[in-house]
């Protein structure tokens, strides 16, 4: 008797292990190391450095030196600057009802069978069944975004057809953490200002980024076995 109690604790021991690792690797893949400053994908590009011209005695024109007369001052080479005004703004609301109900009877009556009802030793063929079935479902869901400011951002580079390919970063330092603003996306020459500003509206395959680090940022996300009970992975 205490060897198969003992048997039964150690399989109950190593069900509780399997559990303990499935759950975690389910949830490891959800959670992903916080964003550290210096990201390369969003690192300034600097232009390469100018090379010295050489001496013309022969004339005032030197390559590369050119402006026109009538030519704004925008950005327009890798390496210049860009300040992206965010004007960002998005609303949703969802919902739906579902209800699911379903119900089954089955009776058969044995009847008699020359006065006599059929029988089997302790059993008759009388038989019921009956079945019901219901389930309800109720989700809704109303999201609103609201993001402003501005932020600097350099060309990365200039594609074969003209558009160039902005990105950048802005770490914030508070008391009790960091907040940081990421941006990438394409733009349009012509739709640059003359102050060298563009609307975050602009830009094309935007990547707009705003969050942050630290206590306070921790203090608003669920713990690992939380995100797993709440997670499609939770079967019931």
């Amino acid at each position: 008797m205490n060897d198969i109690t003992t048997k039964n604790s150690a399989a109950e021991f190593f069900r509780m292990i399997f559990l303990v690792v499935s759950i975690g690797s389910l949830t490891a893949c959800t959670i992903g190391p916080d964003a550290m400053p210096n990201d390369p994908a969003y690192a300034p590009v600097y232009p390469l450095s100018a090379e010295i011209p050489m001496a013309n005695s022969g004339g005032i024109y030197r390559p590369g030196y050119s402006a026109g007369l009538f030519e704004d001052l925008k950005a327009r080479r890798v390496g210049d600057i860009i300040s992206v005004i965010l004007s960002e703004r998005t609303q949703s609301s969802k919902t739906a009802d579902t209800e699911i109900k379903k119900e089954n009877s089955v009776s058969f009556d044995a009847g008699t069978v020359l006065g006599v009802s059929p029988s089997l030793g302790d059993y008759n063929m009388q038989t019921s069944v009956t079945q019901d079935r219901e389930l309800k479902g109720e989700a809704g869901s109303d999201q609103s975004n609201s993001l402003s400011g501005s932020i600097a951002v350099t060309i990365a580079e200039i594609l074969p057809n003209g558009l160039m390919m902005v990105r950048g970063e802005k770490w914030m330092t508070l008391n009790r953490g960091e907040e940081f603003i990421r941006i990438q996306g394409l733009i349009r020459p012509e739709d640059v200002q003359p102050d060298n500003t563009i609307l975050s509206t602009r830009l094309a395959d935007a990547r707009i980024t705003y969050s942050g680090t630290g206590d306070l940022a921790n203090a608003n996300k669920q713990g690992w076995g939380a995100r797993f009970f709440n997670s499609e992975y939770w079967p019931f």
